[in-house]
């Protein structure tokens, strides 16, 4: 595992995917990229299985051609009680973004992304691993 972490990050838009791949080597995170919910809890699975765990997942709140965060974060722990995820969203009156442990999230992350933030966020919930 390279770097402070391995985070898996799942939005829909390529330029969040873009900019996030470049903060987090900026960050020297060890990263992966899904554009929806149901290929990221595919990686997961995957990397899981291959003794490589994420660390965190970031996972988009609503991705309109796939699945959101809502229902992924259900599988993902129905698959690994343990997993440690963030609910991302521009969307912050959304009642996941607002009381995220409710809905089986670790921590929420509001877009557009800032690196001081991501960079809190990500050290706060690796660091509790």
């Amino acid at each position: 595992m390279a770097g402070k972490g391995k985070v898996l990050l799942v939005d829909d838009e390529e330029i969040i995917l873009d900019v996030s791949r470049e903060v987090l080597r900026f960050l020297e995170y060890d990263a992966a990229f899904a554009k929806e919910g149901a290929s990221a809890i595919e990686l997961y699975k995957q990397e899981k299985e291959a003794g490589r765990p994420f660390d965190l997942v970031i996972i988009d709140l609503t991705i309109p051609e796939g699945m959101g965060g809502r229902e992924a974060i259900e599988k993902l722990r129905s698959y690994d009680p343990g997993v440690k995820a963030v609910v991302s969203s521009g969307y912050t009156n959304d009642p996941v973004m607002q009381d995220f442990t409710r809905y089986g999230f670790s921590g929420r992350l509001t877009k557009p992304y800032r690196i001081n933030e991501m960079k809190t966020l990500l050290e706060d919930m690796i660091r509790k691993s």
